[in-house]
């Protein structure tokens, strides 16, 4: 059996798996996700002990840093059992990194056990701190939960960052306060800029606000100083002097992040995603339920190597277009 680190036909070296653990979510943004969604049966979901041996096979090639992922991960009733033995082998040095990215609206009941895990620091997508806005954008009225989560999160000793997706004509006017406000709390900040993947109920093209335009707006007031930061993701960073905190850009539309790409996607339905731009996949839970499992799926992630394409085909530029991708990022995780 091979054990080699994972490593594509561009020489790039895989050490970073985002694993999705459910498609469900409790929330529904406008931008991700249309009103009525079809959820999948959870028979097709992989088990407990499936993510397990999954999350084991990929330590074995080499893999350091798993983020967990959903849809709303903290909405699968045995998460935590699976952060635990996750953490076990963290614990045991057979990984670098357990991390979670969540809405945070359930982060108040898990946020002490979390920490207890071994996680020590969270991603949570949150686009506005308006009320209203906050109901518009999520189908929601739940930005009070938002933020009780928030702050378990700081008092269990979590370093959070704040995941906000620039949208044209909804929070364009308000980035520059929440920046201000989640360095205030002591945590980073990172726009996104809106990607085209499944079918919702808007166009994109209304929604999409360039992170360049962004970038020059806040140059006007504050002094943006390049940093070499990395944290395993495609983020670009700099330091706001105005704030004394840190600020991150993902542009795979601007400015693509595809050279340095270190990472792949498994949904909860065992499918390898090799880039989140193209809808080519391989079945891994097929692999761990046929003869030999620990063999098949090794040879699996061998076939996902050479397959990994060497950028994303994302685009946003014709009014009324399909999307790029036709999954929504609830199938294929944050």
């Amino acid at each position: 059996m091979s054990l080699k680190p994972l490593k594509d036909t561009f020489g790039r070296h895989i050490d970073y798996l985002r694993l999705s653990v459910t498609d469900r979510c409790d929330l529904r943004c406008t931008y991700c996700m249309a009103e009525e969604m079809t959820f999948l049966p959870k028979r097709e979901v992989l088990s407990l002990e499936e993510l397990e041996f999954l999350s084991g096979a990929f330590i074995d090639r080499g893999v350091k840093k798993i983020r967990v992922t959903g849809g709303e991960p903290l909405t699968r009733k045995d998460i935590m059992t699976l952060m635990a033995r996750l953490g076990r082998l963290l614990d045991k040095g057979d990984f670098d990194e357990l991390t979670l990215t969540t809405n945070a609206t359930q982060l108040y009941h898990h946020a002490d056990v979390l920490r207890s895990v071994g996680v020590k620091r969270i991603n949570v997508s949150l686009d506005t701190l308006d009320d209203k806005k906050f109901e518009k954008l999520t189908r929601r009225n739940v930005l009070s939960q938002v933020l009780r989560g928030l702050d378990a999160a700081q008092n269990a000793g979590l370093e959070v960052k704040i995941n906000t997706v620039a949208l044209k004509n909804i929070n364009d006017q308000e980035i520059p306060m929440m920046i201000e406000w989640a360095h205030g709390r002591g945590m980073e900040l990172t726009l996104i800029e809106v990607m085209p993947l499944g079918e919702i109920d808007e166009d994109r093209v209304d929604q999409y606000l360039p992170l360049s335009v962004v970038r020059d707006s806040l140059e006007e007031g504050w002094t943006l100083t390049p940093i070499e930061k990395r944290t395993g993701g495609p983020a670009r960073y700099v330091n706001v002097e105005q704030t004394g905190g840190t600020l991150g850009f993902i542009t795979p539309l601007t400015n693509n992040f595809c050279a340095g790409c270190n990472r792949v996607r498994v949904t909860c339905t065992g499918q390898i995603y090799m880039c989140l731009g193209h809808s080519d996949r391989i079945d891994l839970r097929a692999a761990m339920r046929g003869d030999n499992p620990q063999q098949a799926l090794d040879a699996a992630l061998d076939r996902a190597m050479l397959r990994k394409p060497e950028r994303h085909a994302f685009d946003i530029s014709k009014r009324g277009e399909q999307p790029s991708v036709s999954r929504h990022m609830s199938v294929t995780g944050g």
